[in-house]
């Protein structure tokens, strides 16, 4: 089994002041799990990987694989097999020998170690280029065999620091698909670091979000999306951004830029028992839809419409405040900068409200 645990672990750089890179993260990772760590720059997700690793001392708390604490324990017998962005191939050694070296230091007999390499060749569509050395090879192919290279070596864990971030958009939406399906045919535990969210909801069976070193939510793609736990995790999932503005309360609601919002009671018992005037308003660019003239709703004033073919995007300023405001309409002809558009909330939509001094989501 190849649970992966970090028990309120922490990496502390020496000050002053110091730093707190991942701060007391607490996560369980099932055995077989393909878990994201996703976040801006500086968030500690490839940090926390490194810790996992090895690469990174642990100040505090633990870290366990396969309910063994490893925190004292040398990267090589760790039973871990890490994929890095720039490849690390060996440019004088063929394809077949670069996959393969881990095996020879490992003394693995000659027979065994040709067939891994074959069989992790023929998972990565790469048997052609066994007898090729990387700069013969594309990005794309040079990544297989970086992860042909994990693969033969069997690990317990695969580790994963952001090895599309070399790809053109093309490749990336290739090989992330590859990379998936793989994991799912292997069934081995995967931790993936990436900035790029579109990356952490397509691929991983849960997703964690961290924000300067701290923990914000860990939960399946679609429950991110929908039921996001801080406002931190509602602004960053999902693209474009949630619309997330500031909002006066009112007996049965908010007033957000002179337009009425009703709010569900459990949001309401919240904000009254934290004592809140203003909460902080949520709602996705897809929420929003064309209002009829007769129905309350706020007016844009159009700054940008971004026509994507299926889709297309306006951008506007809304209230005496300007606030900015994305609208997701249908593709088409957009409406005209400078022009007025008044939008309300789509039937069936969630409007999401949060407290806004911590974050923290209001109600169920």
């Amino acid at each position: 089994m190849a649970e992966v645990a970090y028990r309120a672990a922490s990496r502390v750089y020496p000050g002053p002041p110091p730093v707190r890179a991942v701060d007391r993260l607490d996560l369980d990772i099932a055995d077989g799990e393909f878990l994201v760590l996703v976040g801006p720059s500086g968030s500690g997700k490839s940090t926390a990987l490194r810790m996992l690793a090895g690469l990174e001392d642990v100040d505090e708390g633990g870290i366990e694989i396969g309910g063994r604490e490893v925190s004292g324990v040398a990267p090589k017998e760790r039973d871990i097999a890490m994929v890095f962005q720039n490849y690390a191939l060996y440019p004088h050694m063929t394809v077949a020998e670069n996959m393969g070296f881990a095996l020879r230091l490992q003394k693995v007999g000659k027979s065994e170690l040709t067939r891994r390499v074959r069989a992790a060749a023929e998972l990565l569509d790469l048997t052609p280029y066994l007898d090729r050395r990387p700069k013969a090879l594309s990005g794309g192919q040079r990544q297989r065999v970086a992860m042909g290279r994990a693969i033969v070596r069997e690990p317990a864990v695969f580790l994963m620091d952001e090895p599309l971030s070399n790809l053109d958009a093309k490749l990336r939406v290739e090989t992330r698909a590859h990379i998936a399906a793989l994991q799912q045919r292997l069934g081995t535990t995967t931790v993936y670091v990436t900035h790029d969210q579109v990356e952490a909801m397509t691929m991983g069976h849960r997703v964690a979000v961290l924000r300067d070193g701290l923990l914000e939510q860990c939960a399946a793609p679609r429950e991110l999306y929908e039921r996001p736990a801080t406002a931190f995790v509602a602004g960053f999932i999902g693209s474009p951004a949630m619309n997330l503005r500031t909002a006066v309360l009112t007996p049965g609601g908010a007033d957000l830029a002179g337009a009425a919002v009703a709010l569900p009671r459990d949001v309401l018992a919240d904000a009254a028992g934290a004592g809140l005037s203003e909460v902080l308003l949520g709602v996705r660019p897809e929420g929003l839809r064309p209002a009829d003239d007769a129905e309350p709703a706020l007016e844009l004033t159009v700054e940008l419409a971004e026509e994507l073919g299926s889709d297309t995007f306006v951008h506007g300023r809304v209230g005496a405040d300007a606030q900015r405001f994305v609208v997701r309409l249908d593709g088409g002809a957009g409406p005209a900068v400078g022009s007025r558009l008044r939008v309300a909330a789509r039937e069936g939509r969630t409007v999401h409200a949060f407290d806004p001094a911590s974050g923290r989501r209001l109600g169920g």
